[in-house]
């Protein structure tokens, strides 16, 4: 398995790193209601939460641009160069969301979709 298709699977288990984050702090979790309690969230716990909704966003297109660089056969070192530099990305923007820094968040979450773009069209 080449490491693009573990960075793959990383991305995917991402969105539940946030959620546990978003489940520990001041609002005990309550499993009886769920969706209201993320609802209930503020501050560190519901950017958590935003987090872990908009790394589920991102990952279709990125598990799609893996997919699609390793079927026009782009070069693997650039396949994977890409998948590592879109999850390092998104782990940052999931740091910079949580400890509230939007100027940030938005720089690191442009960096994602360059990668994206980039396994979309190394392939050409």
């Amino acid at each position: 398995m080449t490491l693009a298709f573990w960075c793959v699977l990383a991305a995917a288990l991402l969105p539940y790193l946030f959620a546990g984050i978003a489940k520990v702090g001041k609002t005990p979790y309550d499993n009886r209601a769920p969706r209201r309690y993320l609802d209930s969230l503020q501050g560190r716990q519901q950017r958590a939460h935003w987090a872990q909704m908009n790394s589920y966003e991102a990952f279709p297109p990125f598990a799609a641009g893996v997919i699609i660089a390793h079927l026009c056969e782009a070069p693997q070192a650039q396949i994977d160069s890409w998948a590592v530099a879109f999850v390092l990305f998104r782990i940052g923007y999931g740091w910079a969301y949580v400890t509230d820094r939007p100027t940030v968040r938005s720089l690191i979450w442009l960096g994602g979709v360059v990668c994206v773009v980039a396994l979309f069209v190394i392939g050409l």
